[in-house]
């Protein structure tokens, strides 16, 4: 499966996939970001698709066709998500339908949205963690594919519990790509009667702190 990595910022879990060994075809930004030098130091093709070309009111649809066509004219089969911060539009999850993964600093479906680690504060919880979930439309809504737990220190802020679950969401999610590459898929084929047979269901991490 060729993979593509789209990313938003520093690169830090694009720089975590390649030092694992994750082969990643291609890297797309949609603003210029330090993500660019990782893939320039892996030697990893990188594009910029910068959303500010789309208009004072962001046209997402044009956005999300041009990035699509990007992917399939690179031959692309898998798409994950490193911190890519334009919520993107149908096409893409029409052409790499159960195809597109992504994380999140919480453990879903509770803390879905862009304010996952202040809303596990501010709501009291004990522990919170982080989920690798397939990507739909619907923002933080797609099947759980893997999920670990990190402990709510009663000191925490919210910078330094996200900081906390940002290392263990960067082995996860490493563990999970590699686990969907070596099998070939993301979620488990169905079976002739239309369900997933038991052997072949996709493993979720258990949660542990």
């Amino acid at each position: 499966m060729r993979l593509a990595v789209l990313a938003s910022g520093g690169g830090t879990i694009l720089d975590a996939m390649l030092e694992s060994g994750i082969p990643v075809a291609l890297v797309v930004l949609d603003r210029s970001c330090g993500a660019a030098s990782v893939a320039q130091r892996h030697d990893v093709p990188c594009e910029l698709l910068a959303r500010t070309s789309y208009g004072a009111d962001f046209d997402r649809r044009g956005y999300t066709v041009e990035l699509t066509e990007l992917l399939v004219r690179h031959d692309i089969d898998l798409v994950a998500m490193a911190g890519f911060g334009t919520i993107l539009d149908q096409p893409i999850y029409d052409e790499y339908d159960g195809r597109v993964v992504n994380t999140h600093p919480a453990l879903l479906p509770s803390f879905p949205g862009w304010h996952a680690v202040r809303d596990a504060l501010a709501h009291g919880v004990k522990v919170t963690g982080c989920t690798v979930h397939v990507a739909t439309r619907e923002v933080d809504a797609g099947p759980i594919l893997a999920q670990r737990a990190v402990d709510v220190l009663a000191t925490d802020t919210e910078d330094s519990l996200h900081e906390r679950i940002k290392v263990v969401e960067r082995k996860l999610y490493v563990a999970t790509l590699a686990d969907i590459l070596e099998r070939g898929y993301v979620l488990a084929p169905a079976s002739s009667a239309g369900t997933p047979r038991s052997d072949d269901r996709p493993r979720s991490e258990e949660i542990s702190a």
